[in-house]
C-alpha cells in the first residue's frame, strides 16, 4: 500500500502528543481523532496501529531513527514496526528522508543495549531479570511487546458460550473458547465488533480472560451481598452480577466518576438489576463504613502499575517508575485494610492486581496477613477448581502472557474466621 505524505504527517502529530506521557494513550488518541474528524477510517487505522507500535517499540525505534523527532519516528514506525517497504513510503518522503531511511534500515536491535533492544526502561528490565531470570524474562518481554488478542466474555443472563460461538462463527469470525474461563471467547484478528448485535444487546463484553478468572475466584452466590471495591468501568462487576444471576445486592465502588459513568450504559445492556454503583470519596467514605461486617464477598482489584497489561497499554511502561511502585504500594495497603472491614465472619476477600511486581502483590498480602490474623489464606487453585476452573496456580493466582496467554494478574484469597 502506497502511503501519502499527509498520513505520515498525521502519525507524526499523534506521536508528538503521545511523547509527553501526560495522559493514557487511549485518551490521547481519542482526543486526537475528535480534533481531526476529517480522518477517514483507513487513516485512523494507520494512526492507531502506528501509535501503539511506537509505544511498544519506543527505544528500539528511537535507536533506529537516532532521533526523537516525531516525523522521523513516524517513518521508522511505518517501515520498521509496521513492515511497509521503502517503495511504499518513498513517494511521500523528501530526498533527505530516503537517504536517512536507507541508513536506519542497516541498524539491528541486537547491537543495542539489552533494555533498549527489549523496549523497556532500564529499571523494569533489571527488575524483571531479578524476578524471572534471563531466559523467562526474554519470553515474558516478547509476549508483553506483542499485541493482545481480543478476548470476549459471554453474558450468561443472555445466552450460552456455545450459542455465542455459533452466532459469531456464522458471521465469519475466527473465534474459539478461552482455555480456562468458562464464559470466555478469543477472536483471531481485530474485527470491528462494536456494532455487532451481540454487543448492542449486552450479550457480549470485551474482557481479558485473566480478568474473568478473578470473578470466578470471588465466586459470588445468589442472594449474597457483594462489593467490587475498585470497580472502575465495571467489567468484573458485570460478571459478578451475572454469576449471582442478578439476585442479591452488588455494590460497585469507585472514586473516579468518569470511570464509574462508563458502567452505566454497560449495566443497562446487561439485564442486571442487582448492581448499585456508588461513587466514594476515599476508602474511608461513610458509604463504606455503613457496610462494615455485612458483606459476604469483597473484591479488591487495586490500583496498580498495570504492568501485566502492557500488551494492551504499552504506554504504562514509559509512564511508570520505581517511585510510582512505592507510592502505589502504600495506597494498596490502605485500600485492602479498608475493604477488609466490610467482610463478615465466614466471608471471602480477594485482593488482585494486574501487576507483575511482588512489591504490589506478595508484599501487600504478607503485610495484610501479618496485621489481620482473623483473615485466613485460602488456596487459589482449590477455590478456582470449586468454581469449575482447572488451573493449577498454587496458593495464589499468578498469570502471565507468556505462560497463560492472558494479561498478567495476581490474586490472593482470604476467608474471615467465624471466631
Amino acid at each position: 500500500m502506497t502511503l501519502r505524505a499527509n498520513q505520515i504527517a498525521a502519525l507524526a502529530s499523534a506521536i508528538e502528543r503521545l511523547q509527553t506521557f501526560a495522559a493514557p494513550a487511549d485518551a490521547v488518541l481519542s482526543a486526537y481523532f475528535r480534533n481531526h474528524p476529517e480522518s477517514g477510517q483507513r487513516d485512523r487505522s494507520l494512526i492507531a496501529e502506528g501509535a501503539y507500535a511506537y509505544l511498544r517499540h519506543k527505544r528500539s525505534l528511537e535507536a533506529y531513527a537516532q532521533s526523537t523527532e516525531p516525523r522521523r519516528l513516524a517513518i521508522a514506525v511505518i517501515v520498521h514496526a509496521l513492515g511497509h517497504s521503502l517503495r511504499d513510503v518513498e513517494p511521500a518522503l523528501k530526498r533527505q528522508d530516503v537517504a536517512w531511511l536507507a541508513e536506519s534500515k542497516a541498524r539491528r536491535p541486537e547491537r543495542l543495549p539489552p533494555a533498549a533492544a527489549a523496549d523497556l526502561p532500564d529499571w523494569l528490565w533489571t527488575r524483571l531479570g531479578e524476578l524471572y531470570g534471563e531466559e523467562e524474562r526474554t519470553a515474558l518481554v516478547r509476549a508483553l511487546n506483542a499485541p493482545a488478542p481480543m478476548d470476549l466474555r459471554v453474558n450468561p443472563m443472555k445466552l450460552t458460550r456455545d450459542e455465542a460461538l455459533v452466532r459469531l462463527r456464522g458471521d465469519g469470525l475466527d473465534v474459539a473458547p478461552t482455555p480456562h474461563a468458562s464464559l470466555g471467547l478469543r477472536v483471531r484478528g481485530r474485527p470491528a465488533l462494536q456494532r455487532h448485535p451481540l454487543f448492542l444487546d449486552g450479550s457480549l463484553e470485551v474482557q481479558d480472560e485473566g480478568s474473568q478468572l478473578l470473578a470466578h475466584l470471588v465466586a459470588p452466590r445468589r442472594g449474597e451481598m457483594v462489593v467490587d471495591f475498585c470497580a472502575g468501568a465495571g467489567g468484573k462487576t458485570l460478571l459478578l452480577g451475572a454469576l449471582m444471576r442478578s439476585q442479591g445486592r452488588l455494590y460497585a465502588f469507585d472514586v473516579d466518576p468518569t470511570r464509574l459513568a462508563r458502567l452505566t450504559p454497560r449495566l443497562r445492556r446487561s439485564g442486571l438489576s442487582n448492581v448499585h454503583p456508588q461513587l466514594i470519596t476515599s476508602e474511608r467514605d461513610p458509604k463504606v463504613k455503613r457496610l462494615a461486617g455485612k458483606i459476604d464477598r469483597v473484591l479488591v482489584d487495586a490500583p496498580c502499575t498495570g504492568l501485566g497489561t502492557l500488551r494492551r497499554n504499552p504506554d504504562l511502561k514509559w509512564r511508570t517508575g520505581p517511585d510510582d511502585v512505592t507510592e502505589l504500594a502504600q495506597k494498596q495497603k490502605r485500600i485492602l485494610a479498608a475493604a477488609a472491614t466490610l467482610v463478615k465472619p465466614g466471608g471471602r476477600l480477594v485482593y488482585a492486581t494486574c501487576s507483575l511486581l511482588p512489591e504490589e502483590n506478595e508484599a501487600i498480602v504478607a503485610d495484610f496477613a501479618a496485621t489481620h490474623p482473623q483473615f485466613v489464606p485460602v488456596d487459589a487453585s482449590t477455590a478456582l477448581a470449586a468454581a469449575g476452573v482447572k488451573l493449577g496456580t498454587g496458593p495464589t493466582l499468578r498469570l502471565a502472557p507468556h505462560r497463560d496467554g492472558c494479561d498478567g494478574f495476581f490474586a490472593a484469597l482470604f476467608e474471615r474466621s467465624r471466631k
